[in-house]
């Protein structure tokens, strides 16, 4: 009898896992399988909402996994030292499998894991499984990567899909280890996340999405007010979801620009990871050579601000507030809040990029760092660098009526439509009797866009 090991990381679910799909087609009637995840203790951000949704997620996999009669492994301490007492505990193991990453530290990682299982005279089995595309799989002519990423997606649309692996199993299959619910419990903080959290949360939102948002996607996301995006995010990122169990549930829907526009997002998460992996320095070092070395602003008053959305800009203000409140940003705020922290406060994006990483439950490192640097024009196929958001007419084109800075602007609940977006032009009696005093209930603006803008493009021409 053999023992199989199957190796959680960021693909928290028992369907459509590769990882696993391989291990079950492997395994001889006598063999028996082990689930187990590491506790990478490197990695953790305690008290960060990344960090809290991450582990809610571990849990929900835990409790999803107990219901079906079967139990995962946790594993503690360094990683070589894990694994030794894994094969001591589990003699016979003779392959690990798990779906690895190709970037970042998971890669380092991964390599270093081959090496000790090597040692130990244990069989590695790793497969791609968090691209509908790997860095591999999409190349130009001449074998080279794109750097842009409409051609990229032309070649991509027409790439074959791997469908959603199908397979089944029984408990007899899989070592009982016991229960390590409380192990994960520890490491939470906020706990709140548990209910949007797991592979049942999943797949219920992939329905929800594509039964009542997908035709009107493209009509309707740079709308924050409204629910009319995927939120499915935080479980592709996790893995509570696998993305060719999203990419085939909206493919089976009709056509229209909204299933067209959605392909494209899937396919810009294909596109900066295979960026990321050419570029393995981008999290510290701009990819455009050129604007290497930029001469930001150090104002720790203004990044404090922009933090705490107290800007004075009130898109600006309900973005970051909703991102520190929901651990999640729309979109278009995504880009909203970069533009103004670049371009309007000059402030290192790097700066911003790792507050995105505490802060969000859907932090992906390669898209993340992506759009950081496509809004600070420093990245592959980025905005130009004298392409500058106005904030006040983004809120006016996106929120019209205000509904979703009211939602996080509490102080400017009474503030009439007419003022919504500049408050600070109200006179002292609108503002009296909108119950929003500027410089007291809210800030004035902390910089004035105009000329910030003038200052953003100087800085770059002077590079």
């Amino acid at each position: 009898m053999a023992v199989l090991g199957v190796w959680f990381r960021k693909d928290l679910r028992l369907m459509d896992n590769t990882a696993l799909f391989h291990a079950l087609l492997d395994k001889r009637e006598e063999d028996k399988i082990i689930l187990f995840f590491h506790l990478n203790r490197r990695q953790f951000k305690m008290g960060t909402k990344n960090h809290d949704y991450f582990f809610c997620t571990v849990w929900s996999f835990l409790q999803e996994a107990r219901q079906k009669g079967i139990s995962i492994l946790i594993l503690d301490g360094p990683l070589d030292e894990a694994f030794r007492r894994l094969k001591r505990d589990f003699p016979d193991l003779s392959t690990v499998y798990f779906n690895h990453d190709e970037t970042g530290f998971g890669f380092s990682r991964d390599q270093n894991a081959q090496e000790i299982l090597k040692d130990l005279g244990v069989a590695a089995r790793f497969y791609q499984d968090g691209y509908l595309h790997g860095e591999e799989e999409n190349k130009k002519a001449d074998g080279t990567s794109y750097k842009v990423f409409t051609p990229y997606y032309h070649t991509w649309k027409n790439l074959h899909k791997k469908e959603p692996l199908g397979y089944s199993f029984n408990q007899k299959d899989f070592i009982e280890v016991g229960n390590h619910e409380n192990v994960i419990l520890d490491l939470i903080q906020d706990q709140t996340f548990m209910e949007l959290s797991g592979e049942k949360q999943a797949l219920k939102r992939l329905d929800i999405f594509i039964k009542n948002h997908l035709n009107s996607y493209e009509k309707n996301r740079d709308f924050p007010a409204l629910d009319a995006t995927s939120r499915l995010s935080p479980y592709i990122r996790t893995g509570a979801i696998s993305i060719r169990t999203v990419y085939d549930a909206a493919m089976q829907a009709p056509y229209s620009e909204g299933r067209e526009t959605f392909m494209k997002e899937l396919a810009w998460r294909d596109f900066y990871h295979m960026i990321y992996k050419e570029n393995p320095n981008q999290k510290n070092l701009e990819i455009k050579e050129h604007y290497q070395g930029l001469n930001w602003n150090t104002n720790q008053a203004h990044f404090d601000k922009w933090k705490k959305g107290q800007t004075g800009f009130p898109i600006v203000d309900a973005a970051m507030r909703q991102l520190n409140e929901t651990g999640w940003m729309h979109n278009r705020l995504r880009m909203i809040v970069a533009s103004f922290l670049t371009k309007d406060l000059l402030t290192d994006w790097r700066l911003g990029e790792r507050y995105f990483e505490e802060m969000l439950i859907d932090y992906d490192s390669a898209s993340n760092i992506g759009g950081w640097q496509w809004a600070a024009s420093t990245g592959t196929d980025a905005v130009p660098y004298f392409r500058i958001f106005n904030p006040t007419t983004q809120g006016k084109r996106f929120d019209p009526h205000g509904h979703f800075i009211r939602q996080f602007v509490p102080e400017l609940e009474f503030v009439p439509d007419y003022f919504i977006h500049d408050p600070q032009k109200m006179s002292v009696s609108e503002q009296q009797k909108a119950k929003c005093i500027i410089g007291d209930v809210y800030p004035e603006k902390i910089v004035d866009h105009q000329k910030m803008r003038e200052q953003a493009i100087l800085l770059y021409k002077e590079k």
